[in-house]
């Protein structure tokens, strides 16, 4: 589904982990970097540009926690973390997050998994920080609030707007029908058929007149965005 080649920091005093990481993101293409000690994941984190550290909870020296702390304070840029770590109370996840990281995986933990966590979190950093969101032919403009579709300019509806803007920063995730509504409305209560109007209409301008439909629909679960080339979009 990726062809994107991520450039990681794994942070990893257990040997096995960082090897097991090691053998299936390199086999992907990912670049990698390690560390067995929180002070040098530090000094690596604050040295280099990383699209991820992938940042172990309890570590030699300095742990993940203060890390992740020295890391927000001290780098020149947000770098996402996923806290790794044997621990899953609520308080140590409560902790990791109130620190600065961006994901938290338990130990024991799929590889894939990892892999697609890793994609999320880079994918949604850079949907954060670009004005401007590229899907093959749809161009999204946040700064003005303007779509363009093979270079034609499609003048949406303010709700037509804030819908694809919503599966675009979702992507490649499935938004439900029911978080779609809360997005748009909140808890303000709005017409059952309200949402099926304004996904019409926005289909009538996004894609009726092109070669292929960019919004799907996955029945009984919500609605993605349906990118037919999706060779690395918003790099």
């Amino acid at each position: 589904m990726n062809n994107q080649s991520l450039y990681i920091l794994v942070v990893e005093d257990q040997q096995c982990i960082a090897q097991n990481i090691a053998s299936y993101m390199e086999y992907k293409g990912h670049v990698l970097d390690f560390a067995e000690r929180g002070d040098q994941g530090l000094a690596l984190a604050l040295t280099n540009h990383y699209d991820l550290v992938i940042l172990d909870l309890n570590l030699p020296v300095m742990d993940g926690l203060e890390v992740c702390k020295q890391l927000r304070e001290q780098a020149s840029y947000h770098v996402p973390i996923i806290m790794l770590t044997a621990r899953d109370s609520i308080d140590d996840k409560i902790s990791g997050f109130t620190t600065g990281a961006d994901d938290y995986l338990t130990k024991p933990f799929s590889l894939e998994e990892l892999e697609v966590r890793c994609f999320a979190l880079s994918r949604r950093h850079l949907l954060q920080t670009k004005d401007t969101l590229t899907f093959d032919q749809l161009i999204i403009d946040r700064k003005r609030q303007q779509l363009t579709r093979s270079g034609k300019k499609l003048e949406l509806h303010s709700m037509g707007y804030r819908i694809i803007l919503i599966l675009a920063e979702a992507y490649p995730q499935v938004v439900s029908r029911s978080k779609l509504s809360q997005k748009l409305w909140g808890d303000e209560p709005t017409e059952s058929d309200a949402l099926r109007s304004h996904i019409y209409q926005l289909r009538n301008m996004l894609d009726k007149p092109f070669d292929y439909p960019m919004i799907k629909t996955l029945h009984g679960i919500g609605f993605v965005l349906n990118v037919k080339n999706d060779v690395e979009n918003n790099e």
